[in-house]
């Protein structure tokens, strides 16, 4: 199973249309919850978003990814917990 690049930042930009957590378009995250998205269109997808972020946005989304796939929860979302 492939975990979902979303970082519980959930912003889109008006301009790119992508969100600046994840860096995915509208039409990125509906397809990711379709029962039928390929493991193979979701890890293609990873390499496409992480080159739309740059700078500390990427190295942000990086490292709160990591963490999501380690731990089962975004950074953002444990600190928002406590």
């Amino acid at each position: 199973m492939i975990i979902s690049p979303c970082i519980s930042i959930c912003k889109t930009d008006p301009l790119t249309g992508f969100c600046y957590g994840c860096g995915r378009s509208n039409d990125d995250k509906k397809k990711w919850k379709k029962e039928d998205t390929s493991d193979e269109w979701k890890q293609n997808n990873l390499l496409i978003i992480q080159k739309r972020l740059n700078g500390w946005q990427l190295e942000s989304f990086k490292e709160s990814y990591n963490y999501k796939v380690e731990k089962g929860i975004s950074i953002y979302k444990k600190e928002n917990q406590k």
